[in-house]
């Protein structure tokens, strides 16, 4: 672990450790691919959760991500600027703003999707497609211990 400050011995071998590192890696990576397209983590979150949820209003958005309102507001206004999604008064109530993701965003969340997939592959380059898949289950009851044990992927 060449870039990592130094740790004693008993915290390195803390699986709340090594999941910071490697976190604090994978963002490192995610967060430069998608600078290349001049586009920042919480925004590509946002345009994928738009593109995945469809018109949706912006309130919704920012509870489905854990994102607060005012944070939110700023955000699609970028996106906007950018013309990557288009906000429009919502038809099932109208007090609320529905985002919907326009032709530029869908292009621009195709490239950035494609960045993202090949930052993740640089994160996990050192594993076998099946130890892959098995660190994702393996993170995935970690995240949700509730969540039903599957067998531990297809080759694991």
């Amino acid at each position: 672990m060449p870039e990592t400050s130094f740790a004693p011995s008993h915290i390195r071998a803390l699986p709340s450790w090594l999941l910071g590192r490697a976190a604090a890696r994978g963002h490192r990576l995610v967060a430069e691919a998608l600078a290349r397209e001049g586009m920042r983590m919480m925004h590509h979150a946002v345009l994928s959760a738009v593109a995945e949820l469809g018109p949706v209003s912006q309130a919704a958005l920012g509870r489905s991500l854990g994102i607060d309102p005012k944070d939110m507001a700023g955000i699609v206004a970028d996106l906007v600027g950018e013309g990557l999604v288009t906000r429009s008064p919502d038809p099932k109530d109208r007090r609320k703003n529905a985002v919907a993701i326009s032709e530029d965003g869908e292009l621009r969340l195709r490239r950035t999707r494609r960045l993202g997939d090949e930052a993740n592959d640089a994160l996990t380059a050192g594993l076998s497609p099946a130890e892959r898949e098995q660190l994702i289950g393996l993170l995935r009851r970690i995240v949700d211990p509730a969540e039903p044990c599957d067998g531990g992927g297809a080759a694991g």
